[in-house]
């Protein structure tokens, strides 16, 4: 293992004093270069990472706050594009790529985002399940991003290390999450930043952990985790990262429509890389040509698509890569303007002393998490089976979590908890009242018909 030569605590002082030195991903490449790793180490602190594409896996977490009457949110819409409403009262998750009932795939989940961003009003329309206590069965109202008690982006799946390239090789065009493919070869499509991409300067996860403070939409964000699908060991590695909408900018949060697919949300993400040894430093200094992805036949509609060339960034970027043969035109889905701009601005936010860097708690995993769907053979359901009892109420220990709300409920005193929180019953007690019937959440009390 490498011994670190700088920890963060000294490069956060180093920003206090103003005497840190920051360089983007793009500068690092050329001054790695030039210098080599060991001394591109103690001349560079931090390097600031960019990149601003497509990231279908995003989405925000909302509260709504309670109406009058109050009411049990089950199912929400906000200008008509659903959000899934199955949690709490007045809580949602609304995904990006959720397309609007009324509009189509031209308006979705992540037009939604970007507008409340921009600090536009949305109809919010919600059904509710009526009961005691949330009586309201429906609503509709106009609210803002200040309207709300949180709204806070929450992104299973961000800032792939690189991605595969896209083509086709039918007599049609194909209409993809990629974009659109034109028919023979005629086209390649490609997304990621290349050497600007946050996990291509830190693949080995030495810095980027969980807790990591990062640049999310123009706001601050951190790294919660692992992103879903996380493939390290195939190059194709994931994070998944939080932060409040309230503090985005919609310059770097943006709705899309792939046309004929369906929306999308383009997203921003910069991660300050701390080089705190000579590992760090060389592989931040990777450059678009030591970055290789494979181009995939988008015509064979299967999650194990043919490889028809291997490629590096800097070929991609040139404009043209040679498939069978054949030269094929590449265009990019991620902006590399945006993501420069987003490391650029992560550098000055850093010099001006307003972006200070942070430990992280856990190292993110080394391990692949991407698996296809493995089915297993449907089995019959298992026979609910009551307990076979004499007497009139019966209470399943196996269900029991021993919370206790069954104590007060029964005037005979049949429940009681002892001095370490344990329900116990005597049933010699019992009056055959029923009044216990309905109150466990768990339904581990049973009473005969």
């Amino acid at each position: 293992m490498t011994t670190n030569e700088k920890s963060i605590q000294e490069i956060n002082e180093k920003i206090k004093d103003g005497s840190v030195c920051v360089v983007t991903a793009a500068q690092m490449t050329q001054i790695v270069t030039e210098l080599g790793p060991e001394d591109a180490m103690h001349e560079v602190d931090v390097v600031t990472t960019g990149t601003f594409g497509a990231m279908c896996s995003s989405g925000v977490w909302m509260n709504f706050g309670h109406a009058e009457p109050p009411m049990k949110m089950s199912k929400v819409w906000l200008n008509d594009v659903e959000a899934y409403g199955g949690i709490a009262a007045v809580d949602a998750y609304l995904g990006a790529t959720q397309p609007s009932s009324s509009r189509g795939i031209e308006y979705g989940g992540g037009h939604v985002i970007e507008d409340l961003i921009r600090g536009k009003t949305v109809t919010l329309r919600a059904e509710g399940t009526v009961t005691d206590c949330y009586p309201n069965p429906d609503l509709s109202v106009e609210i803002g991003l200040e309207d709300l008690n949180q709204a806070v982006m929450s992104n299973p799946r961000n800032c792939y290390e690189r991605y595969g390239v896209a083509t086709n090789t039918l007599d049609k065009s194909l209409y993809t999450y990629m974009g659109k493919l034109l028919p023979e070869l005629e086209n390649a499509t490609y997304s990621g930043a290349g050497e600007l991409s946050p996990i291509v300067n830190d693949p080995q996860f030495r810095t980027i952990g969980i807790g990591t403070r990062i640049l999310l939409g123009g706001g601050e964000g951190y790294v919660i985790g692992c992103g879903t699908q996380h493939n390290p060991t195939g190059g194709f590695g994931t994070l998944m990262v939080q932060g409040d909408l309230e503090n985005m900018n919609s310059s770097m949060i943006r709705g899309a429509t792939m046309t004929k697919y369906g929306p999308t949300l383009f997203v921003g993400v910069g991660v300050p890389i701390p080089i705190i040894n000579a590992e760090v430093a060389k592989s931040a200094g990777v450059s678009d040509a030591d970055i290789t992805t494979n181009v995939l036949d988008y015509a064979v509609p299967s999650r194990n698509r043919p490889v028809l060339a291997s490629v590096n960034y800097e070929e991609l970027k040139s404009g043209m890569i040679e498939v069978n043969g054949k030269e094929v035109t590449t265009s990019p889905l991620s902006s590399f303007k945006v993501a420069q701009d987003i490391a650029v601005y992560l550098k000055d936010l850093i010099v001006k002393k307003e972006f200070f860097l942070s430990e992280a708690v856990k190292q993110l995993s080394s391990k692949d998490t991407v698996y296809p769907l493995r089915p297993r053979k449907s089995a019959s359901p298992a026979a609910i089976v009551s307990p076979v009892s004499n007497q009139f109420m019966h209470r399943n220990t196996d269900l029991c979590i021993h919370c206790g709300l069954c104590v007060p409920h029964c005037s005979a005193g049949v429940f009681q908890q002892d001095s370490d929180w344990i329900v116990i019953d005597d049933q010699s007690l019992c009056v055959k009242c029923d009044d216990c019937r309905d109150i466990c959440p768990q339904r581990a009390i049973t009473v005969r018909s």
